[in-house]
């Protein structure tokens, strides 16, 4: 048997106690609550890597904001539906000095989370037309949006990207798009989990391909901006954000407080609809509702009936956090650089130990280093890694879990603290030790 840093009969039966039959397919939240479970009676300290949680102070800008909200009895009133005009404004300013995009104010829609955004997102495409019933991934991506959509009863599709990058990635899109029931296309960028950031040629041929087939995109910027190989911190100056509303009118971005202003605690975030979208109207949204265009709808019926408005005290920290950015006065991405710091650290740690990057170019260009990377070891599939690294305190998530076809993990590096790279140092020259290549 082995030597490890735990024993592997204490591992195994606390998984077996979940009645987990397959490691590789377990959720972020079990990983987690079985890492606990054996960290506590193991005596072990984990390197967990498997939450993609923020670890940073949250913005004291949007803190203050908050708390002065709150002081002036904002608690007993409901937001408008609509949301705070002050948000409103300060969203549509930001979308254009870091994105370099014009929207209208109307437009951008105080959601409590990104996830509610990407909930009310696809309920409402979904809607659009009974024909089209299904949601397209370009995966990997997030777990639990395929989760909503299951939640909701809704269709859909996917493919790895990993085989799909640029030119290929037209002729795999449009075998999806011609069969005519897509009504939306959702990706992430900056990526959750691979990192890897879609160039401006792919984001053209999303956004074109999406108004021929007249399919709505939804994009994901969770982490915005946090492309650390570009300097996108310089409000209403290139290098911009790439985005595919430069290249369609058919488009959602879905902007976050909790990665980027470290701000997830309150659910905050802006979903972004372009111009045209916002007073479209649609057959299956006047046959359901009676009228109404996709904003209103969006507003008034499905956020509505989720969660009548956003946390009004919320709403004043991301706008004054918005506005600080967009004013020049707040650098938000230098405060939230040092994941690349740590994921530069933790790869090189892993590739001296025998692993190596799964998703690892972005075209001819190396990935970026940011708040998630990923993994994989010769002749180990991304299951059985998961599984033999808990033996070796360390956790993180099959890439299976993710939508990827290949065999990896991906690790998040926002809970690494100081002294645990010489403690991954130590447990992956065993790990590579026990497991010759």
């Amino acid at each position: 048997m082995k030597n490890t840093p735990i024993q592997r009969d204490l591992v195994d039966k606390i998984i077996a106690d979940f009645a987990i039959k397959d490691f590789g397919r377990a959720t972020i939240r079990e990983v987690k609550a079985i890492a606990a479970q054996v960290e506590s009676k193991s005596g072990v300290e984990f390197i967990k890597m498997e939450m993609g949680v923020p670890g940073l102070p949250p913005s004291s800008i949007g803190v203050k904001a908050e708390i002065a909200a709150l002081e002036n009895g904002i608690a007993s009133l409901y937001p408008d539906i609509n949301g705070l005009p002050e948000l409103k404004n300060e969203a549509a300013r930001f979308v254009k000095a870091f994105i370099n995009v014009g929207i209208n104010p109307e437009g951008c829609v105080p959601v409590t989370g990104s996830m509610q955004g990407t909930f009310a997102s696809f309920l409402t495409c979904s809607q659009c037309d009974d024909k089209r019933d299904t949601i397209l991934f370009i995966d990997p991506g997030f777990p639990v949006q395929k989760q909503q959509l299951v939640v909701m009863g809704q269709k859909y599709e996917t493919f790895d990207v990993y085989d799909y990058r640029g030119d290929k990635l037209k002729e795999k899109l449009k075998s999806y798009l011609s069969k005519g029931n897509i009504s939306a296309i959702i990706y992430s960028n900056p990526n959750n989990p691979s990192w890897i950031c879609l160039k401006e040629e792919e984001l053209r041929i999303i956004g074109e391909l999406a108004t021929q087939y007249d399919i709505i995109v939804l994009e994901d910027l969770a982490y915005f901006a946090m492309d650390f190989r570009k300097n996108l911190s310089s409000p209403f100056h290139s290098p911009y954000q790439p985005s595919v509303a430069h290249y369609t009118d058919n488009y959602i971005l879905l902007i976050s407080g909790s990665k980027a202003f470290s701000y997830a605690g309150q659910r905050i975030g802006v979903s972004c609809i372009s111009d045209k979208l916002y007073h479209r109207a649609y057959p299956g949204l006047d046959k359901r509702y009676g009228g109404g265009t996709f904003g209103t709808v969006f507003i008034h019926r499905v956020l509505y009936a989720l969660s009548s408005g956003t946390s009004h005290s919320a709403q004043y920290a991301f706008a004054a956090m918005l506005k600080a950015a967009s004013d020049g006065q707040y650098n938000f991405l230098g405060e939230v650089k040092i994941y690349g710091e740590r994921a530069r650290k933790l790869k090189d740690i892993f590739l001296k130990n025998g692993f190596y990057l799964v998703y690892d170019k972005d075209l001819t260009e190396p990935v970026a280093d940011g708040f998630y990377f990923t993994i994989g070891y010769p002749n180990i599939t991304g299951g059985e890694l998961a599984k033999e690294l808990m033996y070796y305190g360390v956790s993180a998530i099959s890439l299976i879990t993710t939508g990827s076809h290949q065999e990896g993990l991906r690790a998040c590096t926002s809970f690494i603290q100081d002294h645990q790279y010489s403690l991954l140092e130590e447990r992956m020259a065993l790990f590579s030790q026990n497991h010759p290549s």
